[in-house]
């Protein structure tokens, strides 16, 4: 089983290329955002260590983590922002080794791929067998976000400003998939990387 790690900026279509994995290339695909949403449900230890780290404040009625008094205070607490994520990171990490493993054992499964935004970051290449860079260039992004979220331009450079640069990516990603123009070309590449 072949285990790739897929990242790329905001607005380089990698929604898109995870679909056409899933679909088309029969992959399994792990995305550690949702994964995220799982390791905060009630009962799991993330939970428990959020609850106990931030209070009962960021609970909701159900006793649920309400995401955006969370978001309230870990966004204009950096200390609290890198403790929270230093919870869910190692957490989703977690879950990610217990569905390669989990396909392993099933059988069947030839492509496992996650999708996570700090892929590098969090060092996933401990656990993938390569990394994929979806690029597209900056003012198609910026068209994208535009068009499908509504984002401003103020809010499109701030969030850009806040990921790897180009650079970066390139660095340590071993495949660059470029997803500027027709997704047909993207979908070629890629085919043309799982056969080599």
């Amino acid at each position: 089983m072949r285990v790739i790690g897929i990242t790329g900026g905001v607005g380089a279509g990698k929604s898109e290329i995870l679909a056409f994995l899933e679909k088309d290339c029969k992959a399994r695909v792990f995305q550690a955002d949702a994964a995220g949403h799982r390791v905060m449900e009630p009962g799991t230890d993330a939970f428990e260590q959020i609850a106990a780290l931030f209070g009962s404040e960021i609970l909701g009625q159900e006793g649920r983590i309400d995401r955006r008094a969370l978001g309230a205070v870990v966004f204009s607490d950096e200390e609290k922002r890198k403790a929270l994520n230093q919870i869910i990171h190692p957490a989703v990490k977690a879950m990610a080794l217990e569905e390669i493993a989990r396909a392993g054992e099933e059988g069947g499964c030839e492509l496992f791929v996650i999708e996570a935004a700090l892929l590098i970051e969090d060092h996933y290449e401990e656990i993938c067998d390569e990394l994929w860079y979806i690029y597209a260039e900056p003012q198609v992004r910026r068209e994208r976000l535009r068009a499908s979220r509504g984002y401003s331009d103020e809010k499109i450079s701030a969030v850009f400003a806040s990921q790897l640069s180009d650079e970066e990516f390139r660095k340590h990603c071993q495949a660059v998939i470029d997803n500027s123009g027709c997704i047909e070309e993207a979908y070629k590449e890629i085919q043309g990387l799982l056969t080599s």
